[in-house]
């Protein structure tokens, strides 16, 4: 039963995750070679999983699953990552960055707090004493994470398929899951993570809750700040003026984009920056309200609420999100 620095492991994996980092950073700064960045990013996921199973000693069954569960997600991502990179031979998000050392440290610091931040989860489970019996939110859970990260290895592997074939160039990806989702690989890892909370909440007591913050800074991350705005925009500037991609984008989804392609069903919902913390503040009321209200069933659901909520929506003023 090892502590280091804190019971919860908070410190230790916020040291380890900054060192990794910064470890890469220097590579990347030095040999002005950013193709080892996500793999970076997604082994740290691994590396944290690990550590913190290894250093507790206790092997609970759920410890083991979530770790497993992290561990292939993140072998997968970095893998994938990497010898994409590697054949394309570049990384464009660098191209303002690689003679900009500040901006290129900001880049770095901001993938530790990334990756810090949505391990929390595993982090808390592998630090707990607390071993129930497998309930329904492991079930859940893990049923959770099962689907995104098959959307999101389908869509991955079927993208770069795509943009592998001559014929291919200067199109847009409508393949496969990209019928359905502009964007099924952001909606797979978003669905995977809250799947790992979702696992989690058996053991979560009293502040432990706020491990909640992992999904939803992913969540905010790729929808509102570095994952869609981006490649919407990218994407618009290229075939905005192309009727079939209007179409396109008229008749796709992301989060929970079966239900509305199935059904024909559309919600839009204006919401402004502010709308999306008090979502999440809302989030963090309902989960404090039923606490010590339901022990078994309700506390997840309050999660999928909120990413229902932010995943129907689409933020004021930005340019035709659709989600």
């Amino acid at each position: 039963m090892a502590t280091v620095l804190d019971s919860h492991f908070l410190a230790l994996t916020a040291i380890v995750t900054l060192g990794y980092q910064i470890f890469f950073f220097i590579i990347t700064a030095l040999l002005k070679f950013d193709k080892v960045t996500d793999f970076a990013g997604s082994t740290n996921f691994v590396l944290i999983a690990v550590l913190t199973l290894i250093i507790k000693g206790s092997w609970h069954f759920r410890q083991v699953v979530l770790t497993s569960l992290v561990v292939i997600w993140g072998l997968r991502l970095a893998i994938f990552l990497l010898m994409r990179i590697l054949q394309w031979g570049e990384d464009r998000r660098f191209d303002e960055m690689r003679s900009n050392l500040g901006k290129l440290a900001v880049f770095w610091i901001f993938q530790a707090v990334w990756v810090w931040t949505v391990t929390l989860p595993v982090t808390v489970v592998n630090a707990s004493d607390r071993d129930p019996s497998v309930q329904a939110e492991d079930i859940i859970g893990w049923i959770m994470w099962s689907v995104g990260i098959s959307f999101e290895a389908a869509a991955d592997q079927e993208k770069l398929s795509f943009k592998n074939s001559p014929e291919n160039r200067g199109k847009w990806c409508n393949v496969g899951v990209w019928k359905y989702s502009r964007h099924p690989n952001y909606f797979g890892e978003i669905f995977l993570w809250w799947g790992i909370f979702v696992a989690s909440t058996p053991i979560l007591e009293g502040a432990e809750w706020l491990v909640i913050l992992g999904p939803i800074f992913l969540t905010l991350l790729l929808l509102f700040v570095s994952g869609l705005p981006l490649l919407e925009e990218s994407a618009d500037k290229k075939f905005g003026n192309v009727a079939a991609y209007r179409i396109y984008k008229e008749t796709t989804r992301f989060v929970i984009f079966l239900l509305f392609n199935l059904f024909n069903y559309e919600l839009r919902k204006e919401v402004t920056e502010s709308s999306i913390f008090l979502i999440s503040a809302l989030s963090f009321h309902c989960h404090n309200q039923y606490m010590g209200t339901y022990r078994y069933g309700s506390k997840p659901f309050f999660s999928l609420n909120f990413l229902f909520t932010v995943g129907v929506c689409h933020k004021k003023g930005q340019t035709d999100m659709n989600f």
